[in-house]
Parts: structure tokens; sequence; C-alpha cells
């Protein structure tokens, strides 16, 4: 059985899928696209090093921050990290609010396409701007998931348009998107009037642990085009950085950015999975005893 602890940033998810690994004898798999890569604990939030000592945690910083990593890469990793747990006699505990990750590490998604013999060479002379000009002529959907600055996902998107011979939107609607595990599917959630102070308290305190001190220095040695520094609370900083805003109005941005990308979870869970909404862990337990 595969358990999934899904749900908006700001919901407690990390300490109560650590609860629920010790009641049910389970190990912890990231399902968050920005905790795979290393050296950002503060920015992205990485659970608590005390409730990592607790239980096994698999997949949290592990992607060097100056590699490409892709959804194709984390279905592989997870799929195999879920086999091992298995074997070894454990419960493999998915937590994380990335719900397109979910979907590709535990449904039929086919995201292997052989891109080996498309020349890419003839965009090596165009500009990130005009490279995803290119994009949204194959794959307008994709374009828009896709910021220009980041070239190596905007080059990847290419090639598999071109590989497969249509968009790479297009491929995945096509499947049948069932699930290839049991499960038991959760979202955790809490009342807005909770999650939004619970967003404002966490983001003062990612700055009072230090949040600059984490991320200027890895921004000046990579470089800002790192698709890890498209993380909410990494790229806000870049103005403050410019001089261009105040450190107030930076930190006003990663509320705010925070806030809107918490309705976005909110509605593809809604959506896109068939999962019992909770509150608590005891919720949890007395589902999965059914």
């Amino acid at each position: 059985m595969i358990y999934v602890l899904t749900g908006a940033t700001g919901t407690g998810k990390s300490r109560i899928a650590v609860e629920l690994a010790k009641k049910i004898g389970g190990e912890i798999v990231n399902a968050d696209a920005f905790q795979v890569y290393e050296g950002l604990k503060i920015a992205t939030a990485y659970p608590d090093e005390k409730d990592m000592k607790e239980v096994p945690h698999h997949l949290y910083g592990f992607v060097p921050l100056n590699e490409a990593y892709n959804i194709h890469s984390y279905q592989e990793d997870c799929r195999r990290v879920i086999k091992e747990i298995i074997d070894r006699g454990h419960q493999p505990i998915l937590v994380g609010g990335s719900g397109l990750y979910i979907r590709a590490a535990l449904y039929d998604y086919d995201l292997t396409v052989d891109t080996t013999n498309v020349d890419m060479s003839v965009f090596k002379d165009m500009d990130n701007k005009a490279l995803h000009a290119k994009l949204e002529e194959l794959d307008p959907k994709e374009a828009k998931k896709i910021p220009y600055q980041n070239r190596v996902r905007v080059e990847r998107a290419i090639a598999l348009c071109l590989a497969a011979g249509k968009p790479k939107s297009e491929m995945i609607a096509a499947q049948e998107h069932t699930p290839i595990y049991p499960m038991k599917f959760y979202v955790l959630s809490k009342e807005r009037n909770d999650l939004y102070p619970a967003i404002e308290k966490r983001v003062d305190q990612m700055f009072a642990d230090g949040l600059l001190e984490e991320t200027v220095p890895l921004i000046e040695r990579y470089g800002r085009e790192q698709a890890a520094f498209r993380a909410i609370g990494v790229k806000e900083l870049f103005p403050y950085l410019d001089g261009e805003c105040s450190l107030e109005d930076a930190k006003n941005a990663i509320k705010s950015d925070t806030r809107h990308y918490v309705k976005r979870q909110e509605t593809f869970f809604r959506h896109q999975f068939h999962a019992k909404t909770v509150r608590n862990l005891e919720e949890i337990l007395s589902d999965a005893a059914d």
C-alpha cells in the first residue's frame, strides 16, 4: 500500500507524515519538486532535522543546484525508492505538494521519448526569449509552465515535441492515467483563517532562520537561471538584491506568491485526485484502519 499525504503549503504535512510513519512502519518519500535540490533547506522548507532522524526520509536535497532535473527523472527515482521500501517490508509515504510529480510517480504516465536523434544545434544561437517563442509555437500549454529563463527545460520540451511529432501536453492527455499501485490518498486541509496567518508566520521565520544567508551565496555561485531558483522564497529576492525593492517588499512578495500557490494547489488536488480530505493524523489512522 502506498500512502500519499499532500495538501497546500503550510498545512503541516511533514510533521504529520512522521507521526504516521511511526504508527504504520513507514518511510517518507519527498514529493516536492524543489526539495530535491541540495542547499535550499530554509527556502524550500526541508523537514526538520529531528523529524528526518526519527524515520527514514528519501529524495530530499540530493540533486546538485546546477544539474537539470525533471519530472521523468523524478518518476524513475521515486518508483525505485518505492520498490526498495516495499522490499524492506515497510510502507512508502509520499509527502509533498507537487501534484504533477505525484501523478507521474504513481500513475501510468509514459514519459520516455527518445530525443537523441533530434538536432538541437539549430537553436543554439537563439536567445532565451526567442527559444521560448519557438516552444510556444510547438506546445503553447507547456510553454506557459516554463519561464523563458529556464533554457534547459525549454530545450527539453522542444526536443520532446520534435521527437514525438506532437506536443508533450497532448501526449500526456492521451494517456489513461490509471494508478499502478494500491493507494490511500489524503489531502491535508486547514481553514483559510488559520492557513494564511501560518503562511505569514512561516515566511517571517524563514528570514529569521537565515534565508538570505543561505540563498545569496548560492545565487552568486550558480547564477540566477538554475531551475531550483524558481522556488518561491528565492525568485522574489532578485529585485531586492538588485536594489529595486526593500527587504520588506521581498517578504511581502513571498507571502503573496505563497498564497496564490496555495490556491493553485487546492484547485489541482480537487480536480486531479480521488482523495480523502483530512485535518489531522487521527482522521488518517481512522480511515486507514477501515
